[in-house]
């Protein structure tokens, strides 16, 4: 593996950018963090102001489930460290008020996490105030960070119930067909099947014949939760599909009920107003840059129609130029077409590159034939934009719900030594931070946290943690563990990641750049890519060895480019003959070069 210690001294003083928000998408580095995971600021708030045991208050942070104290002012204070790592952009699970528990007894766990919202309007007492999210915003933007709020639209807290269902864990999807609106007397008038017909039938006219929400099942809420949600016109379960849990497949995929999650009816134009007005609200507040939207496949695209560009205009009238909108489309497939349709039918500007994670995992963990990444980047021109598209797309290796890379690394090659892990997981990193689109960094990899699976086993404590399961896990390139503080900047995954995001922030090819797929086989070993400068056509070759041995080839490059720098890696001085250069890499090693002027 080869080192960056020199490289990265020089990166950690990096300035901040003055004209932050000239920037565009594609120039940030984003690194993504859960607040309760990150850092305890104020344990005064570890409860959210509830009062009594883990199951009132949701706090217990010696179970992986359940809150474990981070709050934003932690997030505040450690601005200088996420900024060291060559961060330009923060992407900041959801802040807003949770029901604290959920799920059935026994299998309770907390919305530590964010992603069961009550209280759209507000920062969850856990995490602090609205007060405390306007400083955090204000502190990164005086240093020229961008902030990007997780957003959520698909669905709200598990408060509606259905009769049926009372004593069941879960409550079969009941489809239209089956169930259609009309049946109970819950349309009066002519028949119509709201969101399944022409666009006549998303009217508000429509919506107004639909007057109960008990077509599929007996829809009630529990008492004393009647008006727990907020804004109020989210208490009401006629703005729901109310039709039972979603199978991911078929119509269920935007009607149904994710794990039991109350789906909001986003086809009604009440419910695409609310949204709008809500997240909008954010905008005005607390002047944000960006919004990464959760579930966005699992609602109907004339909602993201609506909403994005109303959130775009919200944001211009704000003084906010390059407001960024991605959204998730969960895959565990390299299929391109899955990101790339939300981008077309959805107009989202971009959408998190799933596929490039699961790409580079089989490639540099799985060690399957650098041609899979071929694959990938020749698929770039189906996305809206085509390949200039494309470089707007997030990409990443590891996240809070999947898992982390060096899991997957560590999954696939049991027997690797340390040294060995440690060089397959810089690869990765060396990837991200090159190849086309917007790397996202998620809190933790950069200490070399790993885990043992997705979820809750990927969701480990930065500050020092009291889970068992965390704290037995052996981390990559360090004999530290979680159960103490992990904010290492001398740390090797640290240290390489802030040097690769210095030469990327340094580079227009690299930001901006198209790419050209140089060479790529069928099996481990050298994959080589150019990007080229956008003003001046100046050639980077980028050269990645996924092979446990070290490798000497000829590479095609442009005949003007006769000789080559070296921002990392070895390179070669000259071209041998115009159009081929010589390249030597060692086992998992990279390099970044740039052709001369």
């Amino acid at each position: 593996m080869m080192s960056l210690l020199a490289f990265a001294a020089a990166s950690l003083a990096s300035p901040p950018a003055p004209d932050y928000r000239a920037r565009l998408p594609q120039d940030e580095v984003i690194y993504f963090l859960l607040p309760d995971r990150f850092e305890n600021g104020d344990p005064r708030n570890d409860r959210g102001g509830y009062k009594g045991g883990r199951l009132q208050t949701g706090f217990d942070p010696a179970a992986r489930g359940f809150y474990h104290g981070g709050d934003l002012k932690g997030l505040t204070r450690r601005l200088d460290y996420i900024q060291g790592l060559g961060v330009t952009a923060i992407w900041v699970g959801p802040i807003f008020v949770n029901k604290p528990v959920q799920g059935p007894p026994g299998q309770e766990s907390a919305g530590y996490h964010g992603y069961w919202i009550t209280d759209f309007t507000r920062v969850d007492p856990h995490l602090g105030t609205n007060e405390d999210f306007a400083r955090l915003v204000e502190a990164a933007h005086a240093r020229g960070m961008k902030v990007y709020m997780d957003i959520i639209a698909n669905h709200t807290a598990d408060v509606i119930k259905y009769r049926e269902c009372e004593a069941a864990r879960s409550c079969p999807f009941r489809s239209v067909a089956d169930y259609p609106y009309q049946r109970r007397g819950g349309i009066a008038g002519a028949p119509i099947n709201p969101g399944f017909a022409g666009e006549q039938e998303l009217s508000a006219a429509n919506f107004g014949r639909l007057t109960k929400p008990s077509y599929a099942y007996d829809v009630f809420v529990p008492k004393g939760e009647e008006h727990v949600k907020k804004p109020d016109w989210l208490n009401d379960p006629l703005f729901y599909h109310n039709r039972g849990d979603s199978t991911f497949e078929g119509e269920s995929v935007t009607t149904g009920d994710f794990s039991g999650l109350d789906d909001l009816f986003t086809e009604n134009p009440r419910v695409v107003a609310g949204m709008i007005d809500i997240y909008g609200n954010w905008i005005d507040r607390f002047g944000i840059d960006g919004f990464r939207v959760d579930t966005a496949q699992h609602v109907n695209p004339q909602f993201w129609a609506a909403f994005v560009p109303a959130m775009t205009e919200r944001a211009r009238v704000r003084g906010i130029p390059n407001f960024t909108v991605f959204g998730e489309a969960f895959t565990q497939e390299m299929d391109p077409a899955h990101t790339a349709v939300h981008t077309r039918v959805d107009r989202f500007p971009a959408m998190l590159d799933f596929p490039f994670a699961v790409a580079v995992i089989d490639t540099v963990a799985r060690n399957k034939g650098t041609s899979e990444l071929a694959r990938l980047f020749r698929a770039d021109p189906i996305y809206d934009g085509g390949a200039k598209g494309a470089q707007q797309l997030p990409t990443f290796l590891g996240n809070h719900d999947a898992g982390r890379f060096a899991m997957f690394v560590r999954q696939a090659n049991p027997q690797a030594s340390d040294a060995e892990q440690l060089a397959r997981v810089e690869l990765g990193y060396a990837m991200l931070l090159t190849l086309r689109g917007v790397p996202t960094i998620y809190s933790g990899d950069e200490q070399g946290f790993a885990g043992t699976g997705g979820d809750q086993s990927a969701r480990q404590d930065m500050f020092a943690s009291k889970v068992a399961e965390y704290n037995s896990d052996r981390l990559v390139g360090t004999t530290a563990t979680t159960a103490r503080a992990n904010f290492d900047t001398r740390h090797p995954l640290y240290r390489a990641i802030a040097a690769l995001a210095k030469i990327r922030s340094a580079s227009q090819a690299l930001r901006r750049g198209l790419q050209t797929i140089r060479f790529a086989a069928d099996k481990p070993g050298l994959f080589a890519v150019s990007r080229f400068d956008p003003d001046d056509g100046r050639e980077t070759l980028l050269l990645f060895n996924t092979s446990g041995q070290p490798l000497t080839q000829n590479v095609t490059v442009e005949t003007r480019s006769a000789a080559f720098s070296a921002a990392v890696g070895p390179c070669p001085a000259r071209a041998q003959a115009p159009g081929s250069v010589r390249v030597t890499l060692p086992a998992f090693g990279y390099a970044v070069c740039h052709a001369a002027r």
